[in-house]
C-alpha cells in the first residue's frame, strides 16, 4: 500500500486530501471495483457526481473497503435541474441515498450554467446544508472568476474548492489567481488528459532525470503548487503510480518549464456556454 497523501486544509479546516481517485467514465461496476481497489492502496478522497451515473457503484466500493468512514472524503456534484435552495437540498438527498452515505465531505454545483441564471440560488442552498452538516465543505466545479465574484458579492461567501480542468497546456493562471485571493482550494480534473501531453519532450525530459512516468511528472506539478487533484485510473498499478508522488520534488526551473506549456482558456470547455 502507498501512504495516502497529505492534506490540504480547507478555509473552513477541513483537511482534504491532496489526490484522490476520479471516477468518470466509469458505470457503477467499474467504479465499485476501482474505489474499493484504490482505497486498498492508500486512497482516501473519492470523486463522483451525480452526471456520472455511478454513485450507487462509488458507495458499494467504499463500503467494501475496510477503511472507516470518517477516514475517506467524498465529493459529489450536482447538475443545474437542481439551481436552487431547496434543489439543492434534494440534490443533496438524492446522492447520499445512491451513495449509502449520512453525509458528504464535499458537494460542488457541477456547472455554473449561467444562461438559467439560478447558480447563486443553488450556491444559498449548498451553503445551508453545510450549516446543517450534511456537508462538510461547499464549492463549485467548472466556475470562471466572474462567476465567483457573483457569489462572493452576493452571499459574502466564497467557496472552499473550485474544481476546474487544469494541467500543463491549460495552467488556468486567472482563475487560480482569483482563488489565491479568496482562499479557495483549486482542484484539477482530467490533470494527465490530452495523452500527447505524457509524450511532451519537456515533461518526457524531467521524468526521466527523476525516473518517474510523465503521469507522475504531471501530477507533482500539479500537486506541488499546493493543488488537489483527481485522475482517473480503473487500474490498481496505475492507482498506485499516480498516488506514489510525494516523494520527489520538482525545482523552480523544472516548474517553470512545465508552467511554459500552457495553451491558454482555448484548451478547455467553455462554462459560459456548456453546462448540465
Amino acid at each position: 500500500m502507498t501512504d495516502p497523501a497529505p492534506t490540504v486544509t480547507l478555509a473552513n479546516g477541513t483537511a482534504m486530501p491532496a489526490l484522490g481517485l476520479g471516477t468518470w467514465p466509469m458505470d457503477d461496476d467499474e467504479a465499485a471495483t476501482a474505489v474499493a481497489t484504490a482505497i486498498e492502496s492508500g486512497y482516501r478522497l473519492i470523486d463522483t457526481a451525480e452526471n456520472y451515473r455511478n454513485e450507487r457503484g462509488v458507495g458499494r466500493g467504499l463500503r467494501d473497503a475496510a477503511v472507516p468512514r470518517a477516514d475517506l472524503f467524498v465529493t459529489t456534484k450536482f447538475n443545474k435541474r437542481w439551481h436552487s435552495v431547496d434543489g439543492a437540498r434534494r440534490a443533496c438527498e438524492g446522492s447520499l441515498e445512491r451513495l449509502g452515505l449520512d453525509y458528504l465531505d464535499l458537494l460542488l454545483i457541477h456547472w455554473p450554467n449561467p444562461d438559467q441564471d439560478r447558480y447563486v440560488d443553488a450556491w444559498q442552498g449548498l451553503l445551508a446544508l453545510r450549516d446543517e452538516g450534511l456537508v462538510r465543505a461547499a464549492g463549485t466545479s467548472n466556475f470562471k472568476p466572474h462567476h465567483l465574484r457573483r457569489l462572493v458579492d452576493e452571499t459574502g461567501v466564497a467557496p472552499e474548492v473550485n474544481q476546474i480542468n487544469l494541467n500543463p497546456y491549460a495552467a488556468r493562471a486567472e482563475t487560480v489567481a482569483f482563488h489565491a485571493e479568496h482562499a479557495i482550494v483549486t482542484e484539477a480534473w482530467s490533470p494527465i488528459k490530452p495523452h500527447e501531453m505524457l509524450d511532451d519532450p519537456a515533461i518526457t525530459t524531467i521524468a526521466e532525470r527523476h525516473g518517474r512516468s510523465p503521469a507522475q511528472v504531471v501530477l507533482r506539478w500539479i500537486t506541488q503548487q499546493g493543488y488537489v487533484t483527481c485522475p482517473k485510473s480503473a487500474s490498481p498499478e496505475r492507482q498506485r503510480e499516480n498516488l506514489d508522488v510525494f516523494g520527489f520534488e520538482l525545482d523552480p526551473d523544472e516548474t517553470a518549464t512545465i508552467s511554459a506549456l500552457d495553451r491558454g482558456e482555448g484548451q478547455v470547455t467553455d462554462s459560459d456556454s456548456f453546462g448540465h
